[in-house]
């Protein structure tokens, strides 16, 4: 697959489009001034290519184009490869049209939405000779399986300038989530180290490898079902033992002996002297009901008694008053017996008073009313010790009814305990029957082979995946891989040498490594990756031999890859970066730049024109092979978009 011409439609439908027509087999140098358009050429071919957003910034290109449009050649068929301006981020909208080697480019009325992206990447797929098949991952690998199209054979054709001097990656769009290890899923089948064959005996083996972890999740399910349900029939065992239908349970008893167990504990019969009935409940309100009784008469006398205390407290406070009192008469001696009555004698001297004295007389009323107070005293004081006597023999009485209704009363409830134990057990021995004999219904209606018919399914699949295992080991597409890219290298050691690129000259191999994705340089000291190699100048020289190479051997083996290769300013190291046209500059290094233009000249005539090398940059070499190179010269005001387009926009 060569490209023929890149077309690019205005949006408001003017009819001819501008066009750069390349020469297939050939050197093609798209030479001009910055900022004219040269990059965007290759975002544009991809798009076309079937990616579904176009990487272009925004600006004159996004403003006036409508369409893009791409004419490629493969073998004696052509195709226009069209796709319209994204009206968002991106797009899968696009123009196929298939024709012989007399197609062209159609003028802008021609331009019609007819197939999407992946119809035209099959399609160019299938012309280019890609197989029809499906990249499996390893087992256990985190990545999606993926059919392979030209979509992965193109990151092998495009070299962007921020890619082509990049020294931590070789391949377009490398950096991208996931990209570098579709490349390496890839490069073994584009060089020819593995096919359809190899891809469909580990799709196999992907495929038995499921089958066998789903086999075996399925017997681990059965185990832990049967170990679960032997754990639960252990327990039921463990249960008829307590109620009393089992003598012992060993501690670990086998499958059989504990299906034994468990049907002589179902067969038992329950002892029938086993009460079923509980104590009269009758008998128990009436204890209850005497007990409120009798406590209540408890409260009753005993605030009877703190009553009666209460007044024998006062009684006695009041009688010790009294005889304090009347002691305090007697002390003085002034009353006595004979002179009590007469209030007109002295109770000194005894002698007469002319007037009778009305104090004598109240001293002995008051010693009178005190003595008759003490003595009614002393008389209710019996009465009242009879009356708490009488109280407390009926609070003990009392008390001992409490303790006898209390004695009662513990032993029918310790009667209706034992009975309602009794009535229990004998529920629980039907309850422990009842589940033992679920449980053994249940294990006799799974299906008795289903573990061992997993296991012999497991055993199978084992043998299958061994023998789909040995086959693939067989492909050893790894030392295939390595095999070719062996070649590769030998390509670009000379090479490399030829640019007199930095340890080239010291280096055994310069080869590519499929786990690095770069460059490494094989010397006897070791290895050498492109990452510990400095100047641009080396990377961009490495990338040029390394591409060179891949696409010299994919020529040769006609490999299903697109035979164009295409560099953006693989000169940029040569050239300061705000240089605008390097062929109005004195002191580069021309000879360095010559040499690489040379050796891309070189690879193409010496793949018999089968290869097409597209570049863009800024060099305009005096060399005539150079002149006859260049396809477009962007200076003096020619650019990618033409002049009149941006003015009538």
């Amino acid at each position: 697959m060569h490209l023929l011409s890149l077309g690019l439609y205005h949006r408001d439908g003017r009819p001819d489009p501008r066009t750069i027509d390349f020469k297939p087999g050939a050197l093609n140098v798209l030479t001009g001034e910055s900022e004219t358009g040269k990059s965007a050429v290759l975002d544009i071919i991809e798009y076309c290519l079937g990616r579904q957003h176009i990487s272009l910034p925004e600006g004159v290109i996004t403003q006036t184009v409508g369409w893009y449009a791409l004419l490629v050649e493969i073998g004696s068929t052509r195709l226009i490869l069209g796709r319209p301006r994204p009206s968002g981020a991106s797009t899968n909208k696009a123009m196929l049209v298939i024709g012989d080697h007399t197609l062209k480019l159609p003028t802008a009325d021609g331009m019609t939405v007819n197939a999407d992206t992946d119809g035209l990447r099959t399609e160019l797929s299938a012309r280019l000779g890609i197989d029809d098949f499906r990249f499996e991952p390893p087992p256990g690998a985190e990545r999606y399986a993926f059919n392979v199209s030209v979509a992965q054979a193109v990151y092998l054709c495009l070299q962007k300038q921020t890619e082509i001097a990049n020294q931590q990656l070789l391949f377009h769009r490398q950096s991208e989530q996931g990209m570098a290890q579709m490349m390496k899923d890839t490069l073994p089948y584009f060089l020819g180290a593995a096919g359809p064959e190899q891809a469909a005996r580990q799709r196999q083996l992907v495929e038995a490898n499921r089958s066998l972890r789903r086999i075996q999740r399925q017997l681990e399910d059965v185990d832990r079902n049967q170990e679960a349900a032997s754990v639960e029939l252990l327990g039921l065992a463990r249960l008829a033992q307590d109620a009393g239908m089992l003598a012992t349970v060993p501690t670990a008893p086998s499958a059989a002996v504990l299906d034994t167990l468990l049907r002589e504990a179902a067969d038992a019969v329950t002892d029938p002297s086993i009460a079923t009935e509980v104590g009269d409940d009758g008998l128990q309100e009436r204890l209850a009901n005497e007990r409120q009784s009798l406590r209540e008469q408890l409260q009753d006398l005993n605030e009877a008694r703190a009553l009666l205390d209460t007044w024998q407290q006062q009684s006695q406070d009041l009688t010790g008053e009294l005889h304090t009192q009347l002691s305090r008469l007697n002390s003085l001696q002034l009353l006595n017996t004979e002179s009590d009555a007469q209030s007109d004698t002295c109770p000194l001297c005894n002698q007469e008073l002319p007037e009778p004295d009305p104090d004598i007389a109240q001293l002995n009323t008051l010693t009178r009313y005190l003595r008759n107070e003490l003595d009614d005293a002393a008389a209710v004081q019996p009465t009242r010790t009879r009356h708490r006597q009488e109280i407390d023999a009926q609070i003990a009485e009392v008390r001992r009814s409490l303790q006898t209704n209390a004695s009662a009363l513990a032993t029918l409830q310790a009667s209706n305990q034992r009975l309602q134990q009794l009535s229990d057990q004998r529920a629980r021995r039907a309850h422990v029957q009842g589940r033992i004999l679920q449980e053994l219904q249940r294990s006799a209606a799974e299906p008795a082979q289903e573990a061992a018919g997993l296991r012999r399914q497991a055993a199978r699949m084992r043998e299958r995946v061994a023998e789909l295992q040995e086959l693939v080991d067989a492909d050893d597409v790894a030392a295939e891989t390595e095999s070719r890219l062996s070649r590769i290298a030998q390509d670009m050691t000379q090479w490399a040498r030829d640019l007199d690129l930095e340890h080239a000259a010291d280096a055994e191999e310069v080869r590519i490594s499929l786990s690095l994705l770069n460059v490494v340089l094989r010397t006897e000291n070791g290895r050498i990756p492109l990452t510990r190699i400095g100047s641009a100048k080396n990377w961009i020289g490495y990338h040029l031999v390394a591409h060179l190479a891949i696409h010299t051997f994919l020529l040769k083996h006609r490999r299903p890859v697109p035979h164009f290769v295409m560099f953006d300013q693989p000169t940029q190291a040569f050239f300061p970066e705000e240089v605008h046209d390097a062929d109005a500059l004195t002191d580069a290094d021309w000879e360095a730049v010559r040499s690489y233009f040379s050796l891309m000249r070189d690879v193409v005539e010496d793949n018999g024109r089968g290869l097409q090398i597209i570049v863009c940059d800024h060099v305009n070499l005096r060399d005539q092979w150079f002149r006859d190179a260049v396809v477009e010269n962007w200076r003096q005001g020619k650019a990618l978009i033409p002049t009149d387009w941006i003015s009538d926009t």
